[in-house]
C-alpha cells in the first residue's frame, strides 16, 4: 500500500498548523497594520490549501477536515489581549522577531511537504495531485519570503534598539 495516504494527511496537519500561527501572528501584532492584514490574507492561502487537500484526501481514501478551528480556544482573545498588553513595550519587537522565525519554518516545512507531495505523485502518476501541488506550493513559497523579508526589516530595528 502507498504512503501517500500519509503524506497528505501531514501536509493537512502542517498547513492547518501554519493558518493558525498566522492568525494567532495578525492577532498578537494588531497595532502592526502591515503584519495583521498580510498575516490573515497569507493565513487564507493555507486555508484555502486545507480545503483542497481535504477534496483530494477523499479521492485517496483519506478523511481530512476541510474546515478546521482555525482558533484554538481561547488563544484568539489571549493572543489579542496580549498584543495589546505587548504593543508599547520594548518586547514587542522582539515577539515579532519570535513569531515570524516560527512563521518561516513552519512554512519551510509545509514547503518540503508540497515538493514530497509533488515528488510522489509525479512517480505514481496521479496527475490531480501534481497539480494540485503546483497551485499551491508557490503561495507557500510567498509566505516563507514574506516572513523571511519581515525579519531582514524588522530585526536590525529590534535588536539594535
Amino acid at each position: 500500500m502507498s504512503k501517500l495516504r500519509l503524506v497528505l494527511r501531514e501536509l493537512h496537519r502542517s498547513e492547518t498548523s501554519l493558518a493558525r500561527d498566522l492568525l494567532a501572528v495578525a492577532d498578537r501584532h494588531r497595532a502592526d497594520h502591515e503584519i495583521f492584514h498580510v498575516a490573515r490574507d497569507v493565513a487564507g492561502w493555507s486555508q484555502e490549501h486545507v480545503r483542497r487537500l481535504a477534496e483530494a484526501g477523499r479521492d485517496h481514501g483519506v478523511r481530512l477536515n476541510p474546515q478546521p478551528r482555525w482558533e484554538l480556544p481561547g488563544v484568539g482573545g489571549l493572543a489579542r489581549k496580549a498584543g495589546e498588553a505587548l504593543a508599547r513595550r520594548p518586547a514587542s519587537g522582539l515577539l515579532l522577531l519570535a513569531d515570524l522565525r516560527r512563521v518561516h519554518r513552519k512554512a519551510t516545512g509545509v514547503s518540503l511537504d508540497w515538493e514530497l507531495l509533488a515528488q510522489a505523485a509525479q512517480a505514481m502518476k496521479q496527475q490531480p495531485l501534481v497539480e494540485l501541488a503546483a497551485d499551491c506550493h508557490p503561495q507557500t513559497l510567498r509566505q516563507m519570503r514574506w516572513a523571511n523579508a519581515h525579519l531582514k526589516v524588522t530585526s536590525p530595528q529590534v535588536i539594535a534598539s
